[in-house]
């Protein structure tokens, strides 16, 4: 499929000839969320954490007499019953993280691309760069390009100045090419990538 080129002032750069194999799929949604399962489970760190009855500080003497005063037995004042007492069936720390196979997770990126370029919501630039780092300049350009909520995909190397232009823009993000994912594509209104982030996905799954 061929995709018209644009330049981040709108101009016409021509255009770029998109492989069916990456950017024509019909997307599944039932991949697309196993990815974006694994991705956002991997993201969480895995640290909350509850005090059970043996770890609480309070004592373990037995609260009162078995018989006699006419109130249910008791034994510890740690039990979760009680103020103070430990947490019953509280969070542990531990990985959230799960497998999934890399053929699964490179078809979650294609589908997540297609879906994209399905919707017209693929932008193509030839190059996102800036001569000076300078936010007001940049919001104009995406506002001429229709841009509110997008993600940004450069080459290998970000333009530093373009990256910190576009850091002050809320529902923006830029990312070089090897920090590309399903999560941060389809949370995001469009798909800006530039040329080189093309040639690198297309050599990518040759």
């Amino acid at each position: 499929m061929d995709l018209k080129v644009t330049t981040l002032a709108g101009k016409d750069a021509g255009k770029l000839t998109l492989s069916d194999e990456i950017f024509g799929l019909d997307p599944r949604e039932d991949i697309l969320q196993r990815v974006v399962r694994w991705q956002l489970a991997k993201k969480q760190q895995g640290t909350h954490k509850a005090k059970g009855r043996a770890e609480v500080s309070r004592t373990g003497a037995k609260m009162y007499k078995q018989k006699g005063t006419g109130r249910a037995r008791h034994h510890s004042a740690r039990a979760p019953q009680f103020r103070g007492g430990g947490k019953a069936h509280g969070p542990v720390a531990r990985d959230h993280s799960h497998d999934l196979p890399k053929k699964v997770r490179a078809l979650g990126l294609k589908y997540a691309l297609s879906a994209k370029a399905k919707s017209s919501s693929l932008i193509v630039v030839d190059d996102l760069s800036v001569k000076d780092a300078k936010t007001k300049a940049l919001i104009s350009s995406f506002a001429a390009l229709g841009l509110s909520n997008a993600l940004m995909i450069g080459g290998a190397e970000l333009d530093q100045n373009f990256k910190r232009a576009a850091s002050n823009i809320p529902n923006i993000d830029v990312l070089p090419i090897q920090g590309i994912n399903v999560h941060d594509i389809l949370r995001r209104g469009t798909l800006v990538l530039s040329k080189a982030a093309v040639e690198a996905l297309q050599e990518r799954f040759k």
